[in-house]
């Protein structure tokens, strides 16, 4: 009977068409022909302008980074001295930068969150706020809301003599607000590895009552546990440590307050007017993404006799995340490059370091280049990582 049966002829591979009339072929030899234009106008302008500086005497190259900065830095993480190379100096300018950048992304998204679900609340006050809110510090030029916060800081406030002062722990003058500082020992280490080991632990226990209630439908408490297991092991680190706590108390001489950590009121305007403006639009992201939520899912979720607080952090917020995380994106890209606006009230980041390290050295091109690397490394990093998040968030059909 099988052989009646003719056999099934063996298919043929493919041949490659290197013909002009392939399209691919001719895709590819665009996209080739493409890239050296560009590579070659880049060499020209590059050796066109090196060739215009060494006729005029100019002096090019990176080498100046490895030369004493000769210049002091306001404030920074870094123990900076003025007689560290440059290099040394752009990093603290990096450093800075990111500590706006990164903690004002964190604050806006937490007060735009807020701001985005009080637009949909029923309490009209609440609601009308939250409007008034957002229309008022999106339409203000985030420049004139950074001179606006600097100088509240340092005409209104007392001199630091004469500083208000919060229980004795906390004080406020016009050097910015100086507060208790926590005095490191090698114990802290240990509480450091507990806390490393509770968000471990924490993601493992979240996954683990996800995956068990798509299994079963039976929720399991997430925030508490995972706020237990946090503070439980970075407690029982800090007592496997030694429970070292001692602290440094910030405490008002003849001139200054003295001792503690500070934030300057050049630091705090720029992340206050950075947090405020930023938020804004990110209450308009999340207002727009939870308004495409179909209605439907809000009566379902009331059916089964979910709260709106359950409803909005179970079934509106996944769902709204597809369309909330790309615009997202966007908003952290402008605060991070909205950041070199520090510039306009003296906050050391990394245009203020380059264009002090411009004056000095003279080497413009080089410094100019130095800032385009920088934000155009933060900006693709940034956007790698909230492309990952994207892609984690999506929703998958099955």
């Amino acid at each position: 009977m099988s052989g009646l049966i003719p056999a099934r002829p063996a298919r043929a591979a493919p041949r490659r068409n290197f013909s002009w009339r392939s399209r691919r072929l001719r895709s590819v030899v665009y996209q080739v022909l493409a890239v050296a234009l560009i590579a070659l106008l880049v060499w020209l302008l590059i050796g066109n302008t090196l060739n215009n500086m060494r006729l005029r005497g100019i002096q090019s190259g990176f080498d100046f980074l490895f030369q004493p900065a000769g210049f002091d830095i306001g404030e920074g993480w870094l123990n900076y001295d003025p007689v560290n190379p440059y290099w040394k100096a752009f990093l603290v300018g990096l450093l800075n930068t990111l500590r706006v950048a990164v903690i004002g992304c964190v604050l806006s998204t937490v007060l735009g969150t807020l701001l985005g679900i009080g637009r949909f609340s029923h309490n009209a006050l609440v609601r009308e706020l939250c409007y008034g809110y957002v229309e008022l510090f999106r339409n203000i030029p985030v420049l004139l809301q950074l001179l606006m916060w600097y100088l509240l800081f340092i005409e209104y406030l007392p001199p630091a003599n004469e500083a208000l002062g919060i229980g004795q722990l906390v004080f406020l003058s016009k050097n910015g607000v100086s507060f208790p500082s926590l005095m490191w020992e090698p114990g802290h280490w240990l509480a450091l590895a507990g806390l490393a080991l509770g968000c471990i632990a924490g993601f493992g226990y979240a996954r683990f009552a996800r995956a068990r209630f798509e299994r079963t439908g039976r929720p399991l408490p997430v925030a508490s546990v995972v706020v237990l297991l946090l503070t439980g092991l970075t407690w029982l680190g800090w007592l496997a440590g030694g429970a070292p706590a001692q602290f440094d108390y910030p405490s008002i001489s003849e001139l200054q307050v003295e001792g503690g950590s500070a934030l300057s009121p050049e630091y705090m305007a720029v992340l206050l007017g950075l947090v405020l403006y930023t938020s804004a639009f990110v209450a308009e992201v999340v207002r727009a993404g939870i308004a495409s939520v179909p209605l439907g899912q809000h009566e379902a979720s009331a059916s089964i006799g979910l709260s709106r607080a359950r409803t909005m952090r179970l079934i509106v917020l996944p769902q709204a995340l597809r369309l909330i995380i790309p615009p997202l994106t966007n908003q952290y890209l402008n605060l991070t490059k909205n950041s070199s606006l520090a510039v306009a009230v003296g906050y050391p980041e990394v245009v203020s370091i380059a264009n002090t390290s411009l004056n000095q050295s003279g080497r413009a091109v080089e410094c100019i280049a130095i800032i385009m690397g920088v934000y155009l490394t933060l900006s693709l990093g940034t956007s790698v990582l909230m492309n990952w998040f994207n892609r984690r968030a999506a929703i998958r059909e099955r």
